[in-house]
């Protein structure tokens, strides 16, 4: 069987780390289920136990195990990939935020410019009464 055997593609997971069971958990692990004997449900992935690769299972077995196994992918893909997406989001705002500042701030000075010159130039038209008055001291 050692001649049989082959490095996997690149993209296929492979083991990296061997985990020890405690004591009271290697009577379960060493024990091998049936064929037609589920696995049991297994909430801590340290207490989970390796499947035999040559015991046949059911199509609704194997059904079963792909949507668990398929389950526990997504949850970790979750959590990573909300934390990511936050930081692109948070980078992609910030450069537009920076990009705008410089933009906002000429239109609003633009505005202000137009706003304070009508103001201004609608103040003196009214007060045209006035500037009289000021001609008539200066003379006299």
């Amino acid at each position: 069987m050692a001649g049989t055997q082959r490095t996997p593609p690149r993209f296929v997971p492979t083991l990296t780390t061997v985990l020890e069971l405690p004591p009271e958990a290697a009577p379960v692990a060493e024990a091998t289920l049936p064929a037609d004997v589920p696995p049991p449900a297994v909430s801590e992935p340290s207490r989970a136990i390796a499947l035999d690769p040559q015991a046949q299972r059911s199509e609704a077995e194997i059904f079963r195990l792909e949507e668990q196994l398929l389950h526990r992918v997504l949850q970790r893909v979750d959590l990573s990939l909300e934390e990511h997406l936050s930081d692109a989001v948070s980078a992609a705002v910030q450069q537009q935020l920076d990009a705008l500042i410089p933009r906002l701030r000429n239109e609003i000075e633009t505005v202000l410019r137009a706003l304070v010159s009508e103001a201004l130039a609608h103040e003196l038209s009214d007060n045209t009464g006035s500037t009289p008055a000021l001609r008539a001291q200066t003379l006299g």
